[in-house]
């Protein structure tokens, strides 16, 4: 990127309020199933959008558009997963972090730590037996098997364990979990 793109990217950024997030920006901050996520978002939006201009503009709509569109919802939101779980941000309860010790904290956050590395195998498990399954059954327009939204669920669960497995690596390391830090809980 030349100079000048990069003085009209900051200037541009700056007018639209954003020129922090913009500095701050970095490649490597972003896992694989970001980038996936996102070429995923937008090829949804393309179809979603090819299905908007065929119906109501030529009054002839592609079937094939709205179930590629729900199928690649499908994947974005059990590939998207994996980013939640790298970053530890689903949905969690935090109150009881306030009320218990350091120590105790710790043992709670490893031990669901464990619980949820263990749910997520299972889950990476019976997604693949599902898509196995899925090979001989097709999808209703487009004459693809079920067995490829499958693969993506399969894939995300996988991504998910792997990164509950990072997780879990880095909360023994720095012996502290986001919950703790959340929770702000007694010392010993």
């Amino acid at each position: 990127m030349t100079d000048a793109m990069k003085k009209a990217l900051e200037e541009g950024a700056t007018e639209a309020g954003f020129a922090d997030d913009v500095a701050r920006f970095r490649y490597g901050d972003h896992g694989v199933e970001d980038w996936v996520s996102v070429i995923i978002l937008w090829a949804m939006s393309i179809f979603v959008f090819l299905q908007f201009v065929t119906r109501y503009l030529f009054n002839n709509s592609l079937a094939w558009t709205e179930e590629i569109s729900s199928y690649l919802l499908i994947c974005l939101t059990f590939i998207g997963s994996a980013m939640a779980v790298r970053k530890n941000t689903h949905i969690q309860i935090e109150f009881l972090y306030t009320v218990v010790s350091y120590r105790v904290g710790f043992v709670l956050a490893l031990m669901i730590d464990v619980l949820r590395i263990a749910f997520l195998a299972l889950s990476t498990w019976l997604a693949y037996q599902v898509m196995v399954i899925m090979q001989f059954q097709y999808m209703a327009v487009v004459e693809w098997p079920l067995s490829y939204v499958y693969a993506c669920v399969f894939i995300g669960y996988a991504a998910m364990t792997i990164r509950a497995i990072q997780v879990i690596v880095r909360h023994w390391r720095t012996k502290s979990s986001e919950l703790m830090v959340a929770g702000a809980g007694p010392s010993l």
